[in-house]
Order: structure tokens, then sequence, then C-alpha cells
């Protein structure tokens, strides 16, 4: 039975994390023809947070952008789990609300921000992390 909570850890980490990266990707142009761009994020961004003045679109695109590359990397990497993986739930929650305000529950719900969220936080909710940096550094 650990075992298979082993397993279902880790692709749960393994998801999330190259869900965060393949948004950063698809902004930076990594997914050739798929790709969003830089540009179509920023106006998204402004669209998404269309409470906000639309000034502070591209500061937010930037934070945001950061923010997730640092959760992708640490969670793929397996490191301070717990802890990014809150911080990557709070991160999205506060995503599915701002897409809530600007276009509708029916957006995040589509796009599954609410359930991204809700993994992130039950990745934060284990004691353990095989295979993993976090696993390794305290062996």
């Amino acid at each position: 039975m650990k075992t298979q909570q082993d397993i279902a850890i880790f692709l749960l980490r393994i998801t999330l994390a190259f869900g965060f990266l393949s948004t950063i990707a698809s902004r930076l142009n990594l997914w050739g023809a798929q790709s969003s761009g830089w540009k179509n994020f920023v106006h998204y961004t402004a669209e998404t947070n269309s409470f906000l003045p639309q000034s502070w679109a591209a500061i937010i695109a930037v934070l945001s952008t950061i923010a997730e590359l640092s959760s992708g990397i640490l969670l793929l990497l397996g490191f301070q789990i717990k802890r990014t993986a809150r911080y990557a739930s709070i991160l999205t929650l506060f995503f599915a609300i701002a897409m809530s305000i600007s276009f509708g529950v029916k957006e995040p719900l589509d796009y599954s921000v609410f359930a991204f969220s809700a993994g992130a936080f039950l990745l934060s909710t284990f004691s353990r992390y095989k295979w993993s940096l976090d696993q390794l550094l305290h062996q």
C-alpha cells in the first residue's frame, strides 16, 4: 500500500511541476506554433486581472512567471516540496479567483485551475516524499 501511495505522490508532484513548466514554455515560445508567446500572455494577464489597473499587467506577468517557474523547478527536483506545494496551491487559487472575477467561474473550471490548486494543496499534506531531493537530504 505504501508503494502505491508513494507512486501517486510522485506522479502528482511531477504532473504539477510539468504543468507549471509547460505554461512557461508556451510564454517563451518553446512550444513552437502552439506557444502563446509573451505578448499574448501579458494581454491575457491584463484580461484576467481586469479589476486591477491595466498598467500592472506587465509586472504581474513577470512576477507570476517567476513564481510559476520556481514552483515548477522546485517540484520537479523535489526540493522543499511541502512548502512549494502550499505556495503553488495559493498561487493557483489566486489565479482561479481572478479568472472567476474576470470571466466567470466556468473558465477556471474548464481549465481545471481549482483542481490544480487542490492537487497542490493535497501534495503539501504528506509527510514523506520518496524519489525527491528532500528524501536524499533527510537521510
